[in-house]
């Protein structure tokens, strides 16, 4: 959980680390992170939520005639970056929250909303959304003019023991990166596809998690580009190998006990587990259009790379939505395999919790686990066990967030008639782009 930093620590860690610059970081709706930064002759400003900027330039927020909009620091994610400026001197982060300038959380602000959500959690009974992220990333090396080339560092493959390429060097860069800030990694390995990397670190309550993983993001990029590489978690980056997942484990806990346990049910599953699974697999197609929110993200979506295409949920089986981990009691928990990193983790958050109380207020059971690859099954046995299929297509996938009342309250009004803006205009400029491939195929026509 986090842990406990006074106004008055971040002032000596300033001066004992020679920090002369603070990054104010927040996140816009597309799950992009954005930063104010200032001199450290601000610091005071900054600790006591006086820094504004301009919300109306920033996707998503505000209109222009209300565009002044507040920074109120955590400082419980407090990090001197192991990095610092061209003179020297290092730079401090902090997470923020955007408020008003009256004081009041803006509704339009991705981890303002999350907050809410986890407070409807708590005055259902529950203490704690504990979460753990699987963000793949693909490496691939810079151009002579610093841009990114579509060559990669290494052509390994699952678990492979490289470590004499360049690939294995910046990942074990970027592990003592993040552990140099606080982060608890556990495991680190290369994946399926060439250029392809994973990097587990521990999970903790669900805000904590959604900071970290923006934190991870920034600090995978600026790695990357040290060792000469390009790192990027766009969902699809090769044809013909496999995507980028952010695997979503999820726990739910009363007073330090995890609920999702229970030693006599079936794979050690309490019913409120198995009520939380049902509200996720309801809700799964709307939550979709947030955990995969691109256009490429539904080029990884497809059937032969181990990423869910149906609606459905097991143990040990890897090819339907939801995975149920071998785990002892702590850890027992809700693998949502759909999601991926370029969603935005505020929002999927909100809105994998706000499906799975509803589904507990619900106490439905879910439909049976599938025993055999889903994949394999044809579509006439599948709409016999009630297998349905995610959206195939951005299109569709914003087609059944709009159906959905409930996940739409997940995001507030002032978040989902923007989410529905911003992939409105996505789907609608792709219309309107023509590929490589398209001109291959029928410019003979």
């Amino acid at each position: 959980m986090s842990k406990q930093i006074t106004a008055d620590d971040i002032r000596q860690s300033v001066e004992d680390n020679d920090v002369r610059f603070l990054r104010l970081s927040f996140t816009d709706i597309n799950g992009t992170s954005k930063a104010v930064e200032v001199p450290t002759s601000q610091l005071d400003k900054v600790l006591t939520n006086d820094i504004r900027f301009d919300g109306s330039s920033i996707d998503g927020f505000v209109r222009l005639e209300e565009s002044d909009m507040v920074l109120y620091p955590d400082f419980s994610t407090w990090a001197v970056l192991p990095w610092g400026d061209e003179r020297g001197g290092k730079i401090g982060r902090l997470v923020c929250s955007v408020h008003k300038t009256n004081g009041d959380p803006f509704e339009g602000d991705p981890r303002n909303n999350l907050k809410r959500v986890l407070n409807e959690m708590k005055d259902m009974g529950f203490t704690d959304f504990d979460i753990g992220f699987e963000a793949e990333f693909h490496l691939f090396k810079l151009g002579e003019d610093g841009n990114w080339t579509t060559e990669v560092p290494d052509h390994a493959s699952y678990f492979d023991m490289t470590s004499d390429d360049e690939g294995a060097r910046c990942r074990r860069d970027i592990v003592e990166t993040l552990e140099s800030i606080g982060f608890e990694v556990e495991a680190a390995h290369h994946e399926v596809g060439d250029g392809q990397q994973e990097i587990d670190f521990r999970f903790d309550d669900a805000l904590t998690t959604a900071d970290r993983v923006q934190t991870f993001k920034m600090v995978v990029r600026e790695v990357a580009r040290k060792h000469g590489l390009f790192a990027t978690f766009m969902a699809k980056p090769v044809e013909g190998q496999a995507g980028n997942g952010m695997h979503t484990n999820m726990s739910l806990f009363k007073n330090g006990k995890n609920v999702f346990y229970d030693k006599d049910g079936e794979f050690h599953l309490s019913d409120t587990a198995l009520y939380f699974l049902n509200g996720i697999l309801e809700h799964a197609r709307a939550i979709t259009a947030i955990g995969n929110p691109t256009v490429n993200s539904y080029k990884r979506l497809i059937p032969g790379f181990e990423a869910p295409v149906y609606i459905s949920w097991a143990s040990k089986n890897r090819s339907p939505l939801v995975r149920i981990p071998d785990a002892e009691e702590i850890n027992t928990r809700l693998e949502m395999r759909s999601a991926d990193p370029t969603a935005n983790p505020y929002l999927l958050l909100a809105a994998c919790l706000t499906a799975g109380l509803n589904g507990i207020k619900e106490a439905k059971k879910p439909m049976a686990p599938i025993t055999s690859n889903v994949f394999e099954m044809s579509e006439k046995q599948r709409a016999k066990l009630g297998i349905k299929p995610l959206p195939s297509t951005l299109h569709n996938a914003i087609k059944a967030f709009k159906a959905d009342e409930l996940i739409q309250s997940a995001l507030g009004e002032h978040l989902t008639q923007s989410f529905i803006d911003s992939k409105n205009l996505e789907w609608s400029k792709y219309t309107q782009s023509v590929s490589d491939w398209e001109r291959d195929r029928y410019m003979g026509y």
